[in-house]
């Protein structure tokens, strides 16, 4: 209690550390990044991380004011492990307030520094993973790029991360729930490149997107100084808002005074949108492309016939090359696909290592007896970057005209994220995710109406070939209306569907699902549920048109007013620049009653 005193007593007779001036700093920019405070309307503050070990005042959370009297004090103080709890807040007040202050000296930071060794960093975006909740949008990640490093010692560098810690226990279902409303702890840590490489590329067979980032070494040095307090630091995770990619623009913006990263994400931060964020910023290079394991296995295999195709099966489960009468330029490319193909299963199936490892290392070994170039040309990488896609949301205007009912005007918004007439440039093909996608019609009497709102609205089309025995699915969850004899009438549902598609999803695609529904609401007696099928035809017809024929119908089990749904659709869009689409729609609508609608919609992507 003395030496507060006697510590308040000094800030209080030093201008250095007036009322005014310590106002000034707990109100500047930096110090609320650093302590990654949000203003709300009111005016009042509130710090994202939610561990109190991160604020050295009991208010801290909600208090920049004391939590920088709080910090000040305990610099002032002979307590050096504070110091290098906080390091960043250290070297900013030192380097832009107070000069006086002796120099950083945390021996345990210095050995961390030297262990890292970094020069650079580089931006990582795995593409989206339709299996996981929480990676349905994608991700981001930061590699350290060490002073030595080089292509070949890539995957031994370090990787920083920010991810929620899920109990094991819960479901899928209780983990996409949690995810969403924050009840998971979020925590940045720290890990060889590899591992992530790993996880993405071959365990998940993601794409990867690499963006070296325009900072300096002492700009980078400030973000890993942050990085460091960060270590102890755990934030509620949401799957929509605060996640991976908010996270690390929080982290990147401490690189620089001005530099705000976060202030345009407010409700929703999309991972792709984020890279976006940074290439307006003039952060980032030209991006390279890592292919996933997947990739390179479909990439080989559209360089084979069906013979080979058949030979490097057969190699793959076990049988000896000598059973085959091959050349040694016949050899080279079904050896290689056959590795590439038994490792994928490895990662793809978790397959036992003691029971594969030898089958690899035998082909490998097989491989490396025949000392000629690899016949296959590398996966081409896709024109589009992720950043150079449309942006996540929609918002459009509507013009709906009814057979058997009076013409609408309305407008559209999607939340996020891309449908499967969006245009496909910077996506996965074949993958559909829209998040809160809203339309709201107004009749000719000024009533508004809403047509349809839909929670979520997934499909993913991964289509079967020579390789893989794929399985496509669909779900849709929300309220819409459809036509009876007298007016539209809502209903609310959940819609599911699983089968098979074929072809290319960036040509021509097809496909054919078994569905379920279940629905209540105005439309029904009682509550409904629902067996049928959905089948469909995509065509990419060029770089900026798509067009689809879908049909659907459903017997319904227990709705005592018809026992039947039926729906045909016919889309076109056409992508009138980056950020813009049109589209026109045919459908055609039976239940209680039947109606025939043309639709036109105009997009833009924000």
């Amino acid at each position: 209690m003395f030496k507060f005193l006697i510590v308040a007593s000094f800030v209080l007779s030093s201008s250095a550390y007036s009322a005014t001036t310590i106002h000034n700093i707990a109100s500047h920019p930096y110090w609320l990044k650093l302590g990654h405070y949000q203003q709300s309307i009111s005016g009042s503050y509130e710090s994202e991380v939610d561990s109190h070990s991160f604020f050295l005042s009991v208010n801290g959370k909600f208090d920049p004011h004391a939590e920088l009297l709080a910090t000040i004090e305990a610099f002032l103080s002979e307590n050096n492990d504070v110091t290098c709890q906080f390091p960043a807040r250290y070297q900013w007040l030192k380097q832009s307030f107070y000069s006086e202050w002796p120099e950083l000296a945390c021996p345990e930071i210095k050995t961390w520094q030297k262990l890292i060794n970094p020069k650079g960093m580089t931006l990582v975006f795995p593409t989206a993973f339709m299996n996981d909740p929480a990676s349905m949008f994608g991700h981001t990640l930061l590699r350290i790029d060490a002073k030595d490093q080089t292509r070949s010692r890539e995957l031994i560098a370090f990787a920083v991360n920010f991810a929620a810690e899920p109990d094991a226990t819960d479901n899928a279902a209780l983990y996409a729930l949690k995810g969403l409303i924050g009840q998971y702890p979020g925590k940045f840590t720290l890990m060889p490149y590899y591992r992530k490489v790993r996880e993405y590329n071959d365990l998940e067979s993601r794409d990867m997107w690499e963006y070296k980032l325009a900072l300096s070494e002492s700009e980078i040095q400030r973000v890993l100084l942050h990085l460091w307090e960060l270590q102890w630091a755990t934030f509620d995770y949401f799957f929509i808002d605060e996640n991976c990619s908010y996270q690390l623009l929080a982290l990147l913006q401490v690189a620089r005074d001005d530099l705000n990263l976060t202030n345009n994400f407010s409700s929703h931060a999309i991972p792709s949108d984020t890279v976006k964020a940074l290439a307006e910023h003039k952060l980032l290079s030209m991006p390279r492309y890592r292919p996933a394991s997947g990739t390179m296995l479909i990439n080989y295999e559209s360089q084979l016939t069906d013979e080979q195709i058949d030979i490097a099966r057969k190699l793959k489960n076990g049988e000896p090359l000598s059973g085959f009468s091959l050349t040694a330029e016949q050899a080279v490319p079904v050896l290689e696909m056959a590795y590439e193909w038994l490792n994928y299963q490895y990662y793809d199936q978790g397959l036992e290592r003691e029971a594969i490892a030898p089958r690899l290392t035998a082909l490998l070994h097989q491989r490396s007896k025949l000392l000629l170039p690899s016949p296959f040309a590398r996966p081409v990488t896709p024109s589009i970057s992720p950043e150079k896609g449309h942006d996540s949301s929609r918002f459009g205007m509507v013009f709906n005209h009814f057979k058997y009912s009076e013409n609408r005007y309305g407008f559209s918004y999607r939340m996020a994220y891309h449908d499967l007439l969006d245009n496909a440039g910077g996506f996965i093909p074949g993958a559909q995710i829209s998040f809160f996608d809203i339309e709201g019609d107004l009749d000719s009497e000024g009533n508004v109406y809403l047509e349809h709102v839909y929670f979520i609205d997934a499909m993913s089309l991964a289509p079967d070939n020579r390789l893989f025995d794929s399985w496509s699915w669909n779900m849709r969850v929300g309220f819409d209306r459809k036509p009876t004899d007298d007016k539209r009438k809502g209903r609310a549902f959940i819609q599911g569907g699983y089968g098979k598609s074929f072809g290319d999803a960036s040509g021509f695609q097809s496909y054919f699902l078994a569905s379920s529904l279940l629905q209540a609401g105005e439309l029904t007696d009682s509550v409904s549920l629902g067996f049928g099928t959905e089948f469909g035809l995509i065509w990419q017809a060029s770089d900026a048109q798509k067009l689809a024929l879908t049909a659907q119908g459903f017997w319904l089990a227990n709705d005592a007013s018809t026992n039947h749904q039926i729906e045909l659709a016919a889309h076109w869009q056409i992508a009138l620049a980056q950020n813009w689409g049109l589209r026109s729609s045919y459908v055609y609508q039976n239940q209680q009653s039947t109606e025939q609608q043309l639709k036109l919609q105009l997009f833009h992507y924000f």
